[in-house]
């Protein structure tokens, strides 16, 4: 986590340096609404962590492995793919779920299923897609991406069931 910390650290050191130096104030505009964002994630973000760690913690390895983990097979792929499209919230709730699930048994096919998911079938996202490009469209992506999330699953599961 270091590395990625440090090089996320000087990205943003570099764009407020180019901020300032505009002479604008267009740095503090950044920095006003990076504390908006802050102020309106760090929230979820905390419930989060939290549920990734009691799930590593309430949760038996055994159940865990026999549900979702590698030997689970196409019915944890499902699972983890059904599961992730039904998961509120972005990348900061997902990523801190399948980091946990990970480290407590979990197979990578059913977390690749479970991200692919989340990213192809979001529930939550549906009425908003709808909204704003019509059910035609959105049902046509839908039904055409079906596929996906378990095929990325069974990929994952097949070629690296044994990276952790």
């Amino acid at each position: 986590m270091l590395i990625p910390t440090v090089i996320m650290g000087v990205i943003a050191l570099i764009l407020l340096w180019v901020g300032y130096s505009r002479g604008q104030g267009q740095h503090m505009e950044a920095m006003k609404d990076s504390l908006v964002m802050t102020v309106k994630i760090l929230p979820i973000m905390i419930f989060a962590f939290i549920i990734a760690g009691m799930v590593q913690s309430l949760i038996p390895q055994e159940t865990i492995s026999s549900w979702i983990g590698s030997e689970s097979g196409m019915r944890g792929i499902l699972m983890g793919t059904v599961t992730g499209a039904l998961v509120p919230g972005g990348p900061y709730v997902c990523l801190p779920l399948v980091a946990g699930m990970l480290r407590t048994g979990a197979g990578v096919g059913t977390m690749v299923a479970f991200m692919a998911g989340r990213a192809l079938w979001a529930v939550s996202s549906l009425p908003l897609e709808v909204g704003i490009l019509g059910w035609k469209f959105t049902l046509i992506r839908f039904v055409s991406t079906l596929i996906f999330p378990p095929l990325a699953g069974i990929i994952a599961q097949t070629l690296f069931s044994g990276i952790k």
